[in-house]
C-alpha cells in the first residue's frame, strides 16, 4: 500500500509537469482538483494486464491485449477536465478498454455509460468495475460510432480511440450545454484532441486542443474511412 502511494504522488506529478508543458495548447496550468482526485483513488493497477503491473503507474499507455491500450493517465486526467463534468451529469464512454477511464468519470459524475467494441474487453471491464465497487458504471458489447441512443442525450461523450471524423450520432446524442471530447485524425497518422460544445440554442463549434496518438476507432464506419 505504501509503495502503491509513493508509486501515485509520483503519477500525479508527471501529470502536473506534462499539463505546464502542454500549457499553450491547452490553454490552463493545473488540471481540475476533483479530476485529480479521482486520478489518486482509482488503482489503475487493477485494469492492467498482471504483467504490465509493474508499470501501472508510469505516465505512458500500456497494452491491454486484443490490440488495444489503456491510455496515458496525464491524456485521461486531461479529457475529464476537458468535460467540465458535474456530480449530477451523465456521460457517455466511447471505447471502455480495461475500464480505466469509465473508473476515474464514476468519481466525477453520476452515471457511465461505456461501449466497447471488443466482447472480452466489454465483459471483463464489466466484471472489474462490479468486483471494485463502481455500480455507476454499465458497459456494453457494441458499435461506439452509434453511441447509447437509449440513455441519452449525454451531459458529456468521452472517445477513446481516434475517428477519422466526428461521428454524427455522437453530436445528436450530445446535450444543449453538453461538450464532446475525441481524438480525430487518420490510424497511427496525425491526430488532434477535439472539444466539441454544443450551447443552448443546439449550435456546435469544435476546436483542436492538442497534438495526440490514439488507437484507432474500429468498427463498420470506422473501416468506411480507411
Amino acid at each position: 500500500m505504501a509503495e502503491n502511494s509513493r508509486q501515485i504522488e509520483r503519477l500525479l506529478q508527471d501529470i502536473a509537469w506534462e499539463t505546464a508543458q502542454c500549457r499553450s495548447w491547452i490553454g490552463k496550468d493545473s488540471i481540475d482538483s476533483r479530476v485529480l482526485e479521482a486520478i489518486e483513488q482509482v488503482p489503475r493497477h487493477a485494469f492492467v494486464p498482471d504483467w504490465q503491473v509493474p508499470y501501472a503507474y508510469d505516465n505512458g499507455p500500456l497494452p491491454i491485449g486484443h490490440g488495444q491500450t489503456i491510455s496515458q493517465p496525464f491524456i485521461v486526467a486531461l479529457m475529464s477536465d476537458m468535460l467540465e463534468t458535474k456530480p449530477h451529469h451523465v456521460v457517455l464512454e466511447v471505447g471502455c478498454g480495461s475500464g480505466y477511464q469509465s473508473a476515474v468519470l464514476s468519481k466525477l459524475v453520476r452515471q457511465v455509460y461505456s461501449v466497447e467494441i471488443v466482447p472480452e474487453l466489454a465483459q471483463a471491464a464489466q466484471e472489474c468495475l462490479t468486483r471494485l465497487g463502481y455500480g455507476n458504471v454499465t458497459v456494453r458489447h457494441g458499435d461506439g460510432y452509434h453511441g447509447w441512443p437509449e440513455h441519452a442525450p449525454f451531459d458529456g461523450i468521452i472517445v477513446t480511440a481516434a475517428a477519422p471524423e466526428i461521428p454524427p450520432p455522437l453530436i445528436e446524442q450530445l446535450k444543449l450545454g453538453g461538450r464532446l471530447v475525441i481524438p480525430v485524425g487518420q490510424p497511427y497518422g496525425r491526430q488532434e484532441l477535439m472539444l466539441v460544445e454544443k450551447n443552448a440554442a443546439g449550435e456546435v463549434s469544435m476546436r483542436n486542443v492538442l497534438p495526440v496518438a490514439f488507437v484507432p476507432l474500429t468498427g463498420d464506419h470506422g473501416a468506411e474511412y480507411e
